[in-house]
């Protein structure tokens, strides 16, 4: 099992990028937490969970111990995998759904995409007394200077990567830019999540 992966970040999309460590590239899924942390950055030490199943392979990256540790939490419930673990990160900051754990909001996860009325309660009563536990509290989130048009496409694409139609992500992102025009991709991201 891996702890992290630290090297040259050789590609970077909101939902997964690559580091090169000593020759060999590693490819990681990522939340949107973890794209705005290394976005406009040369180097990356990017903490690790590895899923290996019969058919498959795969590695779920993070920019903090903390969001790990979340991630961890979430996929230990019944009925959250590993995607939806990235996108409940990526809908909502890690002190969102740390509070809307511990305050037992089920509404506030249930607006995110595959998560139930169910799905929410057992999340509440499953994590409910373990969420306070976790450290690392707070996730710097940084605008990058991209051109509008850059960062449409790379939103689209993020949404298109998550099981997402493309004519419906397209219409929820240009109602989006119309009103923020300032929006970053994260924002922009975080924002169709909750009306698709």
């Amino acid at each position: 099992m891996y702890e992290y992966i630290s090297g040259k970040l050789i590609e970077i999309t909101p939902t997964y990028l690559v580091v090169d460590a000593n020759g060999i590239g590693y490819r990681t899924h990522i939340s949107l937490n973890t794209y705005t942390s290394f976005q406009n950055k040369n180097e990356a030490k990017v903490y690790i969970h590895q899923v290996v199943k019969e058919d498959s392979n795969e590695m779920f990256g993070f920019a903090e111990k903390a969001e790990r540790s979340m991630f961890l939490l979430l996929i230990s419930v019944s009925g959250v995998g590993a995607a939806t673990g990235l996108m409940m990160l990526s809908a909502m900051g890690l002190n969102d759904i740390k509070e809307a754990i511990a305050s037992g909001d089920v509404a506030v996860l249930q607006s995110i995409k595959g998560i139930g009325a169910k799905t929410a309660q057992r999340i509440i009563i499953d994590l409910k007394d373990k969420v306070v536990k976790l450290e690392g509290e707070t996730f710097t989130s940084t605008s990058a200077g991209v051109p509008k048009s850059q960062e449409r496409e790379e939103a689209i694409a993020a949404l298109l990567m998550l099981g997402f139609k493309k004519n419906i992500v397209e219409k929820a992102i240009n109602k989006i830019i119309k009103a923020q025009p300032d929006a970053s991709v994260e924002e922009i991201i975080k924002l169709s999540l909750k009306q698709l």
